[in-house]
């Protein structure tokens, strides 16, 4: 070590308190617990300018989304598009809609009639000229393709 090295202490009766944080605005407590204004409010309740009715967020898809929503599973209280049975809506420009979709199961006890009617609800969505439905049992119905909101009301969440 070297000899040089000098060492000082200094002691000290007290140390004065810094000087407090000034805020010019200040919230009160009710202000802090009142509801703050949404800003994405506006920003997610914007429909996309211009969007073909054919296409997601457009009036003919929506519709047919709807009227998907409209049809429950006999067995479980949950419609079959928040149930995950429907893998695909295409819509043409000309109001042809295919729906490809699935059951739980292939021995499900609406399997001969639950085609049939989601094509009957979907022809009759204002502005679909011809439904066809494609019944596919690949890949299989999983719990896991249920939505949240399935999930919930089954009190699996």
């Amino acid at each position: 070590m070297s000899e040089g090295s000098n060492i000082r202490i200094e002691e000290v009766e007290g140390v004065a308190p810094p000087p407090r944080a000034r805020v010019d605005d200040v919230e009160t407590a009710g202000e802090k617990l009142g509801r703050k204004r949404d800003y994405l409010e506006g920003f997610l309740a914007q429909k996309p300018a211009d969007v073909p009715p054919g296409e997601p967020g457009g009036a003919l898809y929506d519709g047919v989304i709807a009227a998907l929503k409209e049809i429950y599973d006999p067995e479980i209280p949950v419609n079959i598009y928040e149930l995950g049975l429907i893998y695909g809506v295409d819509v043409d420009d000309d109001g042809d809609v295919t729906v490809t979709m699935t059951l739980t199961t292939p021995h499900c006890p609406v399997a001969e009639s639950m085609p049939g009617e989601v094509e009957l609800r979907v022809g009759a969505v204002p502005g679909v000229r011809d439904a066809e439905v494609n019944l596919v049992w690949d890949p299989p119905w999983d719990p896991a393709k249920m939505s949240d909101e399935a999930r919930l009301e089954l009190g699996m969440l």
